[in-house]
């Protein structure tokens, strides 16, 4: 049995000798084999933590950006219907502004026509009364007849007539 049988300095000899390249794999292949392979999985790790973040902080920015917008939209908004209030108000207070004016030009011109018209009512009294006065004292000088009066009167309306 010894040519098939078993040989137990061959069994340790296997073994001591996987024992050997096990440690020799382990200590030059294993160890910076699983080192690679636990760096490879840290940065996987490490890149989809990063994405993440990035996926988080654009979701936040973009957010952000259409809260924005709708701030400026809002706030054009607002500025637009004042435009359109202080418009109408101005519109409105420059219609009312004339409306006075022009009353108050209606008001003078009524006024300085009256005043025209009492100076002219003046001077025509004023001449009236000189020339009745002017009449009287050519009557009174001359001591005419009555067609002579009749003459002279006709003559001093011709007069004053001609000076209208």
């Amino acid at each position: 049995m010894e040519a098939m049988g078993w040989h137990w300095e061959s069994f340790v000899f296997a073994i001591v000798a996987f024992v050997a390249l096990f440690l020799l794999l382990r200590k030059f292949a294993f160890g910076p084999l699983f080192g690679i392979m636990e760096e490879r999985k840290r940065l996987i790790t490490e890149q989809i933590q990063t994405t993440e973040q990035n996926r988080l902080q654009s979701e936040q920015l973009l957010a952000e950006q259409k809260q924005a917008m709708q701030d400026v939209r809002k706030e054009a908004h607002e500025i637009i219907e004042q435009a359109r209030s202080i418009s109408s108000k101005q519109g409105d207070e420059i219609i009312g502004q004339a409306k006075t004016e022009a009353h108050r030009l209606k008001n003078e011109a009524v006024k300085d026509i009256e005043n025209e018209k009492n100076k002219a009512i003046s001077a025509l009294r004023s001449q009236v009364s000189a020339m009745s006065v002017m009449i009287a004292s050519k009557i009174i000088e001359k001591q005419i007849d009555e067609k002579s009066q009749e003459q002279l009167v006709e003559h001093y309306l011709k007069e004053v007539g001609g000076k209208q």
